[in-house]
């Protein structure tokens, strides 16, 4: 390895991986010296990639890049659909996210109101040793927040602000090329969709329902939680396949929770940048929207805010829109929105539910279920071992919290 002048950790990268890495950073002539791979975050924070940060040094420079890493052990690449999400990623990247940032430069959109993404320098996208390196956001003050605190309300304004510059780019490509918008559409694989298939999910449903029940200590919410559960696979299916000719739908993000989102917060103004396309596919607008909601906000946040972010939502939208000459009455109106928003709040507080197990663990607790998924690609297995696990009393704290908010917050705003 001594002609890459690599330091640190990088003895889980395959050597294909290495050389396309090598030859990304040998392209950005800085007459390089070392380059020192560094982890970034903790265990837990990235579930379905190994991401490292490159500190690059060199005579005419220095720059940091962030490295995407599919894992290479059969059984974690099974698991994680890896072969999957990477060419989904692969896509938005180098194709579609590029593309719509140049519908809006044609256009004559300011400088400021541009979609923001990472800047790729280069994806390798042959399995099994796909690679995607990307920007260092933290190079232009960028951070991520605590996943156990609830973003505010000017944090989530910046999503949902993000969230409609990113979905009516969809609306502007189908009215301007419809063709390029469905072979698009038709590249994206629908990750969720193949989950739900799983005859193992749908077998073990008891399993995530007992999981979840054992967090509760009100009947009341343990019966909700088993009524709402066992109807989630079978919603997913329905709604997907109703989605393919949806004259609404758009390319949704598909995992946007805190970990997923990088914040630039100013005085005046908080910027945001969306970081993980894996989940990435066609899918109604209020998919992403209700996601974020649900999986990043506490209900205290929600019950003063909530309709006003899906009003704000909609304005900026309107706003995008106007860019291009295209109206939102007519390209997805109002009333449409608060129609798809009950549609998906069943789905929403299942999904919300499962995640809320998964995503409020701790770093060890987190550490040892990646270490179960690295060691089987059973679902049943993987299914048990998570159910088994022993959470620490603030996880479980953390966690009940977590649900019985969503409960709250769905029979309030009247979702179920």
């Amino acid at each position: 390895m001594a002609q890459y002048k690599f330091e640190g950790d990088f003895e889980n990268i395959t050597e294909p991986q290495l050389e396309f890495i090598n030859k990304v950073i040998q392209e950005q002539d800085l007459d390089v010296n070392k380059v020192v791979f560094l982890p970034v975050g903790k265990p837990g924070d990235n579930f379905a990639s190994n991401v490292k940060r490159l500190s690059i040094e060199g005579n005419n420079g220095n720059m940091n890049m962030i490295i995407k890493i599919a894992p290479s052990g059969e059984a974690q690449r099974m698991t994680f659909m890896s072969e999957i999400v990477f060419k989904n990623e692969h896509l938005m990247y180098v194709v579609i996210l590029p593309k719509f940032v140049s519908l809006q430069k044609e256009a004559g959109v300011p400088e400021e109101e541009l979609l923001r993404f990472a800047k790729c320098y280069g994806s390798f996208n042959e399995a099994p040793n796909e690679v995607i390196i990307l920007e260092d956001l933290c190079e232009s003050d960028y951070v991520m927040l605590d996943k156990f605190e609830s973003l505010s309300d000017e944090c989530m304004k910046s999503v949902l602000k993000s969230f409609a510059i990113f979905h009516s780019l969809s609306y502007v490509l189908k009215h301007k090329e419809p063709d390029t918008f469905e072979y698009y559409k038709s590249q994206l694989y629908d990750v969720w969709s193949l989950m739900a298939e799983n005859p193992v999910f749908k077998t073990h449903t008891e399993v995530f329902v007992m999981t979840v029940q054992a967090l509760l200590e009100e009947e009341e919410h343990k019966n909700i939680v088993k009524s709402k559960l066992a109807e989630v696979f079978n919603l997913l299916t329905k709604l997907n396949k109703w989605e393919q000719n949806n004259k609404h739908s758009v390319i949704q993000q598909g995992d946007a929770w805190t970990n997923n989102i990088m914040f630039k917060i100013g005085e005046d103004k908080v910027q945001t940048v969306m970081l993980d396309f894996q989940g990435s596919k066609n899918n109604n607008p209020v998919a992403d929207l209700l996601y974020v909601i649900f999986n990043c906000t506490d209900h205290e946040t929600r019950a003063k805010h909530f309709f006003d972010w899906i009003d704000y939502y909609h304005a900026e939208l309107e706003n995008s829109l106007s860019n291009f000459g295209l109206k939102a009455n007519y390209v997805y109106s109002r009333d449409q929105l608060d129609a798809d928003v009950k549609r998906y709040g069943k789905l929403t507080f299942g999904m919300s539910v499962m995640l809320a197990n998964l995503l409020m663990r701790d770093t060890n607790e987190a550490s040892e279920l990646m270490e179960a998924m690295k060691t089987t690609a059973d679902m049943k297995e993987l299914v048990e071992s998570m159910s088994s696990q022993v959470l620490q009393h603030e996880t479980i704290m953390r966690a009940r919290k977590k649900v019985v908010d969503l409960i709250t917050s769905f029979s309030e705003f009247g979702l179920f």
